[in-house]
């Protein structure tokens, strides 16, 4: 295997496969879990809606994918009771990841207690039983020391995983939101030891666009960074350009 297949393979086994769609159904999840397991490798998760959680746990029980959701997707402004509510469910289901957007408006507009206290009562609720990963939308954040506070926030209040984006605005994933979320989380390391994953999500449809995001993690975090349990992409056509260099 020469060093582009190697390459390939771990972005392979880093693959949140996504679909947030409003026309999803039972069957295309079921088509999608499918997709996720092959000779070749199989993805870190697949990221479904809430109602599809129990098709796509029937589907990947025996594979040793998990299952994500999501909760306040994508607006990031529904209720704490709610988003709670969903999550308790989920979890109920089997789902073992749970994807939740940070009230991001509100934290612009500076309300960063608002958000802290909704990321650490999401986290009470995940408990041991799920992990966290908080979306910041980066996209709207924009400012690279806003996206960086922001995700400092997001750790110190219990989120497991930083990642991007929804997916869901016209911006998604970027270099600088990369560097400023990774620089948060080396930082959180360096002050006590936990390490926090990052998540790349919006936009990254070929595998050329994953080098970069490697590359921040790899130098900023450290090669063993690049591991399934603490970096991810969100995708749901970068399986299709990985699979065909391998």
């Amino acid at each position: 295997m020469n060093r582009h297949q190697q390459v390939a393979r771990l972005v392979l086994s880093l693959i949140d496969l996504t679909s947030l769609n409003e026309t999803d159904t039972d069957e295309h999840i079921k088509s999608l879990c499918e997709k996720a397991h092959s000779d070749k490798g199989h993805v870190a998760a697949v990221c479904v809606y809430p109602p599809f959680v129990k098709t796509a746990m029937s589907c990947l029980r025996l594979t040793g994918i998990s299952v994500a959701t999501v909760m306040n997707f994508p607006s990031g402004n529904h209720s704490l009771e709610e988003t709670c509510s969903h999550i308790e469910k989920s979890i109920s289901q089997g789902a073992a990841e749970i994807d939740v957007v940070m009230p991001y408006q509100r934290y612009q507009r500076g309300d960063r207690d608002h958000a802290c206290e909704f990321i650490k009562a999401c986290k009470n609720t995940c408990g041991e039983k799920a992990r966290l990963k908080v979306i910041l939308e980066t996209g709207y954040l924009l400012d690279p020391d806003l996206i960086e506070r922001a995700a400092l926030d997001a750790i110190h209040s219990g989120a497991d995983f930083i990642k991007t984006s929804t997916g869901k605005i016209s911006i998604g994933a970027t270099v600088s939101a990369a560097e400023a979320i990774c620089s948060a989380i080396h930082q959180h390391f360096e002050e006590t030891g936990r390490k926090v994953g990052f998540k790349a999500s919006g936009s990254i449809r070929f595998m050329a666009q994953t080098l970069p995001f490697l590359e921040i993690v790899d130098t900023i975090l450290g090669e063993e960074w690049l591991h399934p349990e603490t970096c991810r992409f969100g995708a749901s056509t970068l399986l299709d350009d990985v699979l065909a260099q391998l």
